[in-house]
This record gives structure tokens, sequence and C-alpha cells, in this order.
């Protein structure tokens, strides 16, 4: 809102100077500065007359030669009462006179004259006046008790005389505020005495606020600076106190946070060489200041000290039957697995009993020791499982239930995409912010030295300049070293012995040989669909009912339905997606519940359908008729078996083999071998001489975007071939997997059964084996032996007799 101005009067022509961020108020007394040629010369025409000059304040203080429209219309009619003129600058003091307007401007050279007018001031002095001008000169001293500085040169006293006016009072005290030049300029707009005391008093409670705000402060770290000064003065004298008296023989006694240190150092049993640890960094905390850096690392450190579980110890609670029950609540089936466990429960209890006896012994033959049993007898340290399969088989959940089993705390890790070695070991203690390694960190977090540690993802540990993480892991999982790993951080070995180690992951070939070495393989091959039809039924589904909130509603999955999910809708080794598309039921029925709509309490193959869309998968990938140069080979991959087909095109040209579908060097030297022996047997296999001259071969594999490789698809190519050369089909129920050499032998491969289940999963009903894979015929679960015919061979041709359909 626009202040408006009183009535004006005494017109003059006078010079005027202009001022940049500066606003002097009549009645006050100060120095300026001035250096522009037009304000230097008007300042000197002014002195020669009679030494009155107007001083108008720029709106933009960037402009170097304002004019009327640059100045604010409002200013102040000064008196100079002296001049000093040095190097281009004027030295002035002015002291302020009347409020007046800017009216016209009447000349612009040498320097700006304008006619002006006086502002007359309106208010009266009565006891309102006074009582305002009474509480602003108090706050005015409040606000200089504060420490509010002013400079004395302004005549800023004058305020206190009892001759002094309101309006000279509310100029003056404005002129010592600390305000913004649009804020000093408005008080200089207002001709009003009233409304100039009150802004004036607003502005000094403002600035009283801040001062106190600033001496609070001021106070607390002057308060804080003053306590600590005093706090390391008596320390210092303390110290001297506790030399003296060491030197008097009398005894020292200890602080009260260096005391509690030393009792829990006494309290957690530690082992000799840690404990000396301790007490030596416990003594260079004593002699070192509060204020020192490092008695705050050396505290940390003292405090994992204590803090490890040195003698604490899960009670050993192996129980075979119990350990029995408990996984086969947790897991459906992977009997060969539960069956390893079980049998190193039955070692571990063996272990136990036969240290019982040895304590036994000694205490009947009066502290005797009896001979030392050797490591056969179960005095060597625990093995190191190591769970290899695809995702979503259970083999970190299994490792849960081992801990339930034996009533052992479980800890886990992930070391996938781990790349320092220190994130194992541990950083040294000259580095700021170091802390012990995982491996540490995890036993400390179960607070017992013999829990079920879980290092998951194993076979994903990277290496680059920071170290090798697998190679720190080897101390740590070699049972005759880890009873003193060593911690970088630490510096003091730490019993691992007692620990349970568990390593899982998908691939073997990325583990270190030495790594490898020194873990026992537990292989989880890929569920059969009848494994997965009771996990989903009697594990999945009701834990998906309950953490969906339907436990209640007694909903219901028919049999049929869920073998509608599991074959048309998942393709997996594992039962991960088989529960997300359980989830994603469990959520559509939510949603009804929630708005009170019909559900179905027992859902059918067509409520699956309904509420989980169009199928995904056909009931059987294998082929629908038998075709000619097609061939149906399996292979393995980390997530499970899976089925490839082989496909061979020929064209007329000079005898050039084309290979496609991203294969292997493996792969590719397989078919360079399947078609040398094709050539090479070319009588025998009906085929004209030179056959291959005019023609091109072209070998594909599809699903171009996934690499392939390895040696087991032989058969499979060869067959490819020879069907495309003889025009016989190949029969679409059979599969094959084996690798052919030069002279047509079948060779024995790996990773049979998840070939064989994934075969079983694609609705094959034969499956070609090499005849040395006879034996792993156990491994295959009797569900899936029952609904395939394994065909055993040595050489191709039988290979092809059983394949290939007489066209």
């Amino acid at each position: 809102m626009p202040i408006l101005l009183g009535p004006s009067k005494v017109e003059k022509t006078l010079p005027v100077v202009a001022l940049r961020e500066s606003v002097i108020f009549p009645h006050i007394e100060v120095p300026l500065t001035l250096g522009r040629p037009k304000s230097n010369a008007a300042v000197k025409a002014s002195f020669l007359a009679d030494k009155n000059v107007v001083l108008f304040t720029q709106k933009d203080s960037s402009v170097e030669d304002p004019g009327k429209d640059d100045l604010y219309s409002v200013g102040t009619l000064c008196a100079l009462d002296s001049i000093l003129e040095t190097d281009g600058s004027i030295y002035a003091w002015v002291r302020g006179i009347a409020r007046v307007r800017f009216e016209e401007v009447v000349s612009t050279q040498p320097f700006l004259v304008a006619k002006v007018s006086q502002i007359e001031e309106t208010g009266e002095e009565n006891d309102e006046a006074k009582a305002l001008v009474n509480y602003l000169l108090d706050q005015f001293r409040r606000a200089l008790n504060l420490g509010k500085s002013v400079e004395r040169n302004m005549g800023i006293l004058r305020v206190f005389a009892e001759s002094a006016r309101p309006g000279e009072i509310a100029d003056q005290l404005a002129s010592t505020l600390d305000l913004k030049t649009e804020e000093r300029q408005a008080l200089l707009e207002m001709p009003s005495m009233r409304d100039r005391l009150e802004r004036v008093t607003w502005f000094l409670n403002r600035e009283i606020k801040i001062l106190e705000l600033e001496q609070s402060i001021h106070q607390k770290t002057q308060a804080k600076f003053e306590k600590g000064a005093m706090e390391s003065f008596l320390r210092e004298r303390k110290k001297t106190i506790e030399k003296e008296l060491k030197e008097l023989g009398s005894e020292e006694e200890e602080d009260s946070e260096t005391k509690k240190m030393a009792d829990k150092i006494k309290s957690v049993n530690m082992p000799p060489l840690a404990l000396k640890k301790a007490k030596e960094e416990l003594d260079r905390l004593k002699k070192m200041s509060v204020y020192n850096p490092e008695a705050g690392y050396i505290r940390t450190y003292l405090e994992w000290l204590t803090a490890m579980p040195w003698s604490k110890k899960t009670a050993n609670n192996v129980s075979l039957k119990r350990a029995e029950k408990t996984l086969d609540e947790d897991h459906w089936g992977l009997e060969k697995i539960k069956e390893r466990i079980i049998e190193y429960l039955a070692v571990m209890h063996l272990r136990k009993n036969q240290k019982a006896k040895i304590k036994d012994q000694k205490e009947e033959t009066g502290g005797l020791v009896p001979p030392k049993p050797s490591k056969s007898e179960g005095e060597g340290g625990p093995t190191i499982l190591c769970f290899i399969g695809p995702p979503g088989v259970g083999k970190t959940s299994i490792g849960k239930s081992v801990a339930r089993a034996l009533g052992r705390k479980f800890i886990r890790i992930s070391l996938g995409g781990i790349r320092d070695e220190a994130e194992i070991r541990g950083h040294r203690r000259t580095y700021v912010g170091a802390l012990p390694g995982r491996i540490i960190q995890a036993v400390k977090t179960a607070d017992s030295k013999n829990p079920v540690f879980m290092l998951d993802e194993i076979d994903k540990i990277g290496a680059d300049f920071r170290g090798d993480p697998s190679a720190a892991l080897l101390e740590a999982l070699d049972p005759e070293q880890n009873k003193e790993f060593s911690d970088h951080y630490l510096e003091v070995p730490f019993d691992l012995s007692g620990v349970f180690f568990i390593t899982t992951g998908n691939v073997l070939d990325s583990i270190p040989p030495a790594l490898r070495d020194r873990m026992e393989v537990i292989r989880f091959p890929g569920y059969t669909e009848e494994e997965k039809f009771h996990i989903a039924k009697d594990f999945l589904w009701p834990k998906q009912v309950g953490s969906h909130g339907l436990a209640g509603n007694h909903l219901k999955l028919s049999e049929p339905a869920i073998y509608e999910i599991i074959r048309r809708y998942t393709r997996e080794a594992g039962v991960r997606d088989l529960e997300r598309n359980l989830a994603n039921i469990c959520r559509k029925v939510a949603r009804k519940v929630a708005e009170k709509k019909e559900y179905p309490q027992s859902l059918a193959t067509s409520d699956v359908r309904k509420f989980l869309g169009p199928l995904r998968f056909s009931a059987t990938i294998a082929e629908k008729k038998d075709e000619v140069g097609l061939a149906t080979g399996l292979a393995w991959t980390e997530a499970g078996g899976d089925i490839l087909f082989i496909e061979v095109a020929l064209m007329p040209g000079k005898g050039t083999l084309m290979l496609t579908g991203q294969l292997g060097d493996v792969m590719k030297e397989s078919c360079q071998a399947a078609m040398s022996y094709v050539r090479a047997h070319w009588k025998e296999l009906g085929l004209k001489e030179g056959f291959a001259k005019k023609l091109d071969t072209h070998i594909h594999v599809p699903e171009g975007a996934i690499p392939k490789d390895g040696p087991s698809a032989g058969v499979a190519i060869a067959t490819a071939i020879v069907s495309a050369l003889t025009k016989r089909p190949v029969r679409r129920a059979v599969g094959m997997t084996g690798e052919v050499t030069l002279r047509g032998r079948v060779l024995e491969i790996g990773g049979v059964k998840e070939k064989v289940i994934a075969a079983h999963r694609a609705g094959l009903k034969y499956i070609i084996l090499p005849k040395d894979n006879r034996k792993d015929l156990e491994d295959i679960p009797n569900t899936v032996k029952k609904e395939i015919k394994f065909i055993f061979v040595a050489h191709l041709d039988e290979v092809l007799k059983s394949a290939l359909r007489n066209s």
C-alpha cells in the first residue's frame, strides 16, 4: 500500500547528489565519500554558495549517471558543514535538515539541479506520542545492552536529551537500525510522526530478537568451551595426581569408562592372545586424552573385541529323528540331499559322543590323558557343504531347516557381486572407518561361535584390483585352518571351527578349483512335475493364502488346477515362477473378498485361466509330427535341463558347412565331427559318392539370442544331418544326448538327471543315452522312469536305427 506524503511547501532550486545503497535521514550528521564527477561538482558548487544540497537515493545502484526517473521521489535536504577533496574524491560532513520531494529537473550540466519542495511533518506531540517515545528509548537501551553497535559521530546520544522531539528521535533511531535500502526509504517517505515511531519500534524489536538469539548462541558456545577447557584442565590435573600417587606406591584408580571396559574384557572369556591384545589397547586408551581422535578408534576396536562370542556356543542338540522330521516338514522330495545331511549330522553326533567318552576316560584314569584319536575317528574338522543347483530348488531354505533341526542360530550373507577382499577379511585399522569383514560381522550378530552360516551365491564372486575375495575364503572354508581365522581388523585369530558352513551356487565351473576342493558338492536337480505338485499343494498354496489374508476363507485349489498352472503357466527347474502364479491368483481373490463380490471357494481349471489369462506354454513343447532334418537334443543349463532342436537344411553349393544359432567353439567342433562322420560313411548310409561337393549344409539351433556350447549335442546333430541327406524323418517323441567321435562312438555325458526331467516336462517318450550313462538312472525319479523308455547306445548306427523312421 503506497505511503501518502503530507502537504508540500517551500520550493527551492538546489544541486542534487545521487546516493547508492544509502539513505540519509533528517536530524542526523554523517560523513559521505563522493567520487562521481557530477556529485563532486554539485558539492563544490553548493559549498561555495549557501552550503545546501539535496540527497536522493538511486533505485538501481548500477546506473552511473542517474536522472529523475532513476531516483526515489523523496530525499533529504542537507547542509554541508565541511568538505575535503583528495585524489578525485570528496569527503563531506553533512547534516540532515528536512524531507523534500523531487518536483522537476532544472538542469543536468555540469551537475543535476532540481526544483524540490519541502515535506512538512504531520502528527501531534501528545501523550500517546510521548509513551511511544519512552517505549522506543527503553527498547533502544535494551538493544545497546545486548551489544548493538552505534557510531558515536552520528550524534545519536541526542535522542536521550529532554529537548529532542518525537519525530527527530524516530529519524535518529532509524539511522542506527540494520535495514535494507527499501526499508530505509519507506521510513523516509513517512511524513507522519506517529507512523514512523511505530514502524521504527517494530524494526527495533525485530533486531532485539536477533541480538537475543545471537547472545544465547554465544553464551551456549562459551559455556561449552569453558566446560571443555575445565574438563581438559581437570584431566591433566588428575593425570599429574595419579602419576605422583604411582610414584608414592599408591594404587592407580581407573575412571569409570576404562573400568567398565576392563570389566567387559574380563567377563567375555577371551583366548590368551586376544586377551593380551585387548589389555595392550586398553592401556593405550588410558594414557590418551579424551580429545585424541585415536581414542575413539581404540574404543571402537575394544567394543568389537568384547562383543565377539569367544566362548558362547549354542547347545548341539543333534537328534537324527528330529532332524529328519524337520527336513521332511520343510521340503518335499530332495531325498538324496536330505540323506547326505542326515549322514553329516550323524558324524557330528558320534564326534560329540566320542569327546564325552574321552573326558570320562580321563576322569577314570585319574587325569591321565588317553591316546589321542586319529582324524578318521572324528577329530578332523567338519566338512563344508556346497549346494549347487538351478534357482528356486530350495538351496537356501534347506540351510534354514538344518539350523532349525540343530537348534542353532542361522546367519546368511550374499557373496554375489563382491569384488573387494576386505569384504571378507575386513579393513586394517589404519583406515578411517575400518570394520571387520562380513564373516566376523555375521558371527557377532549371531552372538554364537557355532551358528549355521550360509554363504549364498558363492559362484558369483568377482575379482579386481582390490583383491580376490574367493582367495580370502580359502582360510575360512578350510576345516584345517579356520580354527585360527585371521581378520585384518581384529588382528587376533578367531575360531571358526565350530561354524557349520553351507555355500550355495548355480554353477560349479565358476568357483575356483582351490575353493571347490575344500567343499563337498551336493547337487540339487530340478523338480519333477509330481514334486512341484506336492510342493505347491502342501507348502506354497497355504503360504500364499495366509500371506494374502485369506486364511479364514477356506480357499482351495483343485488338483487339476495345480497341474494346469505347472504345465501351462510355468517352465522352470525350481518353483519360484509357480509361487508367483499362485500369489497372482490370491491377489485376484483378495480383491473380490475386499469388494464383497462372489468368488469360488474351490478354484478349478477354468478359474485359473480366468485369473492368469492366456496360456503361456503348450502342454508339450515336443514337435507335433516327424520332420526331416530336425532332431531333438537335450541340454543342461544353469536353470536346470532343457531341450533344443537341431535343424539342418541342404541347398546346391560347393560343400560349405554353415553354423548359426550362437554356437560355442565346442559345439561347432561337434558339428564338424558329425559332418565328417557322415562324409566318411557315405556308402553305409546309402549316399552317393562325392555328394558333399555339390551341396551346402546349414546347421541351425533355434533361439539364436541364447549362447549354446558343449559336446553332448553331437548325436542329435549327426542324426539331423543324416535325416536331411537320406530324407528319412526323425521320430518326434525321441530325445537324444551324447558326444560323438569321428569313428561313430557315443561317449558319456553329464547332467543326465536334469536333461531327463526336461525331456519328461517336454512330453518326450523315448530318450537315447550313451551306454556308459546307464548308472545315472538311479538318480532319476521313479515317476519319470515309468513314463519314459530309455535306449542305451554305444555307436551312432544304433542311434540312427532308433531315431530315424523309414520314409
